[in-house]
């Protein structure tokens, strides 16, 4: 990954120019899209069109280490990431009214089930490798 200059700058300013850049992105989207009569598809374009920017910007001159320090400060655990997907999912929730108890169930089961399945797999995986290990093991001891 190229890297444009090691220009170092403070985190308060990396953290502001990087705020400012998503929110200059996010609401340009938000014009267009309602200018093209498409409001709700305004997150989902600005994503788009932050991953374009970001992507040519790499391949072009490469991203400034200030960017990725930011962008990491910013990310910690994925809560900012999230944020506004689980508002959304809590508001939608509750609007849902009579429906809330088939929806939560079907939530429950799509994803127990397949945490289920996993648990399986990586069970019969993980007894599977022990029992070719302690043949292993018992071989190489042989040998000696």
């Amino acid at each position: 990954m190229k890297s444009t200059h090691s220009a170092h700058l403070p985190l308060w300013l990396a953290l502001i120019l990087t705020l400012t850049m998503v929110i200059v992105v996010r609401e340009s989207a938000v014009i267009i899209c309602q200018l093209a009569g498409i409001e709700k598809a305004a997150n989902i374009v600005g994503l788009v069109a932050m991953f374009f920017i970001l992507m040519t910007w790499r391949l072009l001159k490469g991203l400034p280490s200030w960017l990725t320090q930011a962008s990491n400060t910013l990310l910690v655990d994925s809560g900012f990431a999230f944020l506004p997907v689980s508002a959304g999912a809590g508001l939608l929730l509750f609007a849902l009214g009579d429906e809330l108890w088939g929806v939560m169930l079907t939530m429950i089961i799509s994803t127990l089930i397949p945490l289920w399945g996993l648990a399986i797999l990586a069970n019969r995986s993980l007894n599977h490798d022990v029992s070719i290990d302690s043949t292993t093991v018992e071989e190489h001891k042989e040998q000696l």
